[in-house]
C-alpha cells in the first residue's frame, strides 16, 4: 500500500521510528511507522479527524485512539456536534419561515389593492391576527391552484373533435392530427416559472383591467372582479382561437415529393425504392 511504501522508504532514515500493525495484513505489510500511517491517515481524512478509516488491503478498521481533552475543550466538541446537527433543520425552518412570512405580506399587499389601500387596512386592523394569520398565507395558494386549472384546453377540445370535424366531407380520407390536450405530455407544457408568475401578478392585472373598463363602477372590490373576469375570458378566447388555429394549420400540412435530379441519374434501383416505400406507406394506411 501507499503508507507501507512510505513507511519503508521512511525507514532508511530513521531507525527509531515507533512500529505499529494496525490491521490483520501479514509478511511486509503487516507493520507500518506510526508518522507514516499518521501522514498517510491525514491525506485520507482530508482534515475531518472524525472520519473512519479502514486499511485499503484487508478491509480492516482503523482504531484510532485521541488523547483525554480538558472539561472546556470537551464542552466546546459537544457544542460543535449540536451545531453540525441542528444547522439543516435551522435552515429548513429559516427557508420555511421566509416563503411563510412573503405569503402573509403578498396576501396582504393583495387585500389593499383589491378593496384599497385604506379600506383594505382598515380591515386587517379590525380582523383577527389568528385569521389573518392563516387566511392571508392562503391567497397566493388560491391563485397557483387556480392558475393551473386549464379550462381553456377543454374548450378546444369540443371544438377539435365536434366541430372541425363536422366540416368534412363524409367519406373524406384526409387525415386528421392527434388532438395536442388528448396526450399527457403533450400540448404546451405547464411551466413551473410561469404559472406562478401569471397566478402571482394576476391581481395586479385584474385591478388595472377594471380601471380601464368598468370606470363607472364606484366599489373597488366590484371593479376588480369585474377586471379579473373580463380578463380571464379574453385570454381564454384568445388561448382557444390560437390552438383552433395551430390544429388547423397541422391538419391541412402536406407533404411534397422528393425533387428529381435535373441530370436524370435516377436509376431503376431507385425507383424500385421508391415503389418499395410507396407500398409501406399503403400498407401503414
Amino acid at each position: 500500500s501507499t503508507a507501507a511504501a512510505a513507511s519503508t522508504a521512511a525507514s532508511r532514515d530513521d531507525h527509531s521510528a515507533e512500529w505499529v500493525s494496525p490491521c490483520r495484513c501479514k509478511g511486509c505489510t503487516k507493520w507500518i511507522h506510526q508518522a507514516c500511517l499518521q501522514r498517510w491517515l491525514d491525506e485520507k481524512q482530508k482534515g475531518n479527524s472524525g472520519g473512519s478509516v479502514s486499511c485499503p488491503q484487508c478491509g480492516t478498521q482503523y482504531h484510532i485512539v485521541f488523547p483525554k481533552m480538558g472539561p472546556v475543550v470537551y464542552f466546546l466538541q459537544q457544542v460543535d456536534r449540536a451545531l453540525s446537527r441542528i444547522s439543516p433543520f435551522a435552515a429548513v425552518g429559516v427557508v420555511v419561515g421566509t416563503v411563510y412570512w412573503s405569503a402573509v405580506t403578498y396576501g396582504a399587499v393583495t387585500v389593499m389593492q383589491v378593496v384599497g389601500h385604506k379600506k383594505g387596512l382598515y380591515v386587517m386592523e379590525r380582523a383577527d391576527p389568528l385569521f389573518l394569520l392563516m387566511g392571508l398565507p392562503t391567497i397566493p395558494v388560491v391563485l397557483v391552484l387556480g392558475k393551473m386549472i386549464r379550462w381553456e384546453d377543454y374548450l378546444v377540445r369540443l371544438w377539435q373533435r365536434y366541430l372541425y370535424k363536422r366540416k368534412l366531407p363524409p367519406g373524406s380520407s384526409r387525415y386528421l392530427p392527434r388532438v395536442p390536450v388528448d396526450g399527457p405530455n403533450s400540448g404546451d407544457h405547464l411551466s413551473v416559472s410561469r404559472t406562478l408568475c401569471g397566478a402571482l401578478i394576476f391581481p395586479s392585472i385584474a385591478s388595472l383591467v377594471g380601471r380601464l373598463l368598468f370606470r363607472r363602477t364606484s366599489s373597488n372590490l366590484q371593479r376588480t372582479v369585474l377586471g379579473g373576469i373580463a380578463f380571464v375570458l379574453i385570454k381564454g378566447v384568445l388561448k382557444v382561437y390560437f390552438k383552433q388555429q395551430q390544429y388547423v394549420s397541422q391538419a391541412n400540412r402536406q407533404i411534397l415529393n422528393y425533387p428529381e435530379r435535373s441530370g436524370g441519374g435516377q436509376t431503376d434501383g431507385s425507383d424500385d425504392t421508391e415503389d418499395s416505400g410507396n407500398e409501406n406507406l399503403e400498407g401503414i394506411s
